[in-house]
């Protein structure tokens, strides 16, 4: 049951920041721009379906191993995008980065433990793990 709470916990993180890029993708896509990501339209649209599609992924508990490396990825990605408190002067604005790198090493550190793991009794892909 726990697998199953982590899964589900963990999809609530994606599956709606996913969605919500879906009405706005020409604004998601110029704030990646901002930050140099290169392709940013295309950049904005592989986010969502990743987003969209692990979160599904994670509450069906499908492909586990896949689902956890590609998140684990798309997070380490995002995270040296948009979280480097260390060359960021004003020290406020680099102590909220800063906590926000680390809530995401701590989001990997969940999908590698869904690696080793995997999905539990109550999923889809538990087959796999057998």
């Amino acid at each position: 049951m726990a697998l199953l709470a982590g899964r589900l916990l963990m999809a609530s993180l994606f599956l709606p920041a996913g969605i919500g890029k879906i009405g706005n993708v020409a604004g998601f896509a110029a704030s990646l721009a901002a930050k140099g990501v290169p392709m940013p339209t295309l950049m904005a649209y592989l986010t969502i379906v990743v987003e969209v599609g692990g979160g599904l992924l994670l509450i069906l508990g499908v492909l586990p191993r896949i689902v956890a490396v590609v998140l684990a990825g798309f997070v380490a990605i995002a995270t040296a995008t948009s979280h480097v408190f260390w060359v960021i002067a004003d020290p406020g604005a680099a102590a909220g980065q800063q906590i926000h790198f680390f809530k995401n090493a701590a989001i990997m550190g969940g999908l590698l433990f869904y690696f080793a793991a995997g999905p539990g009794r109550f999923a889809l892909g538990r087959k796999e793990w057998n």
